[in-house]
């Protein structure tokens, strides 16, 4: 039997941080659902295909091949063999992203792959709709947020300690616009699960995060299983 972690949330929240940490912790599989939508992200902006362009995306997604491996401990992505890992990380990707993730052919390809690994795994997934569509029965389901201004000003002392020129103003922008698509796109909008545990990191530091999160998963009850 397998144990299931859904961690959800809006662009920013600093999930993938603090699921890679927690899977870490408590001896998980991480498995980050963002990389995979931001690898077809990456393919479509490969090949010329704009974000409104519904039918050559539909068609588009039948070729591509999503892969992911485990090295040293750290997922690997991979598109149609060529790992991409140190690609999909880009504003420019975040942005197709969120404007391609949208449609239905994307969401149902990655979809499949993502329930396969958790029905193989113990595995901690973090999204947009994991507790809400890809794993409704997991066993713990958490919705992490923060503040626009919050995730604005994490985000850019991220890029400028890159070295990256960028405006706060303009990233607060766009982590508000994104926000709007994520939740009033069609298919699997972005909401708060009926049974997820609300945690807003707001004030928080990563590891206090990290050990709220662990707190939660052991007021669920099924903490010895794998401990």
């Amino acid at each position: 039997m397998s144990y299931n972690i859904a961690i959800d949330g809006p662009a920013g929240a600093g999930k993938s941080t603090i699921a890679k940490k927690l899977a870490a912790r408590l001896g998980f599989v991480y498995v980050d659902t963002g990389a995979m939508y931001r690898t077809i992200a990456l393919y479509l902006l490969r090949q010329g295909i704009g974000p409104q362009d519904e039918e050559a995306i539909a068609e588009a997604v039948q070729k591509v091949d999503v892969g992911i491996s485990y090295e040293d401990g750290a997922q690997q992505v991979y598109l149609n063999g060529e790992n991409v890992s140190s690609l999909i990380r880009t504003e420019k990707v975040s942005q197709m992203t969120s404007q391609t993730s949208v449609y239905l052919p994307v969401r149902e390809k990655l979809v499949e792959l993502q329930k396969k690994l958790a029905a193989a795994e113990n595995v901690i997934m973090d999204g947009r709709d994991i507790g809400t569509c890809v794993l409704p029965n997991a066993d713990v389901k958490i919705y992490m947020t923060a503040s626009v201004e919050v995730r604005a000003k994490r985000r850019y002392l991220e890029l400028t300690q890159k070295g990256a020129q960028c405006s706060l103003q303009e990233i607060e922008q766009e982590i508000s616009e994104r926000d709007y698509r994520d939740m009033h796109r069609e298919h699997s909008p972005l909401r708060q699960a009926e049974d997820a545990v609300l945690l807003d990191t707001s004030e928080l530091t990563i590891e206090q995060v990290v050990d709220a999160m662990e707190e939660i998963v052991k007021a669920r009850g099924i903490f010895a299983a794998w401990k």
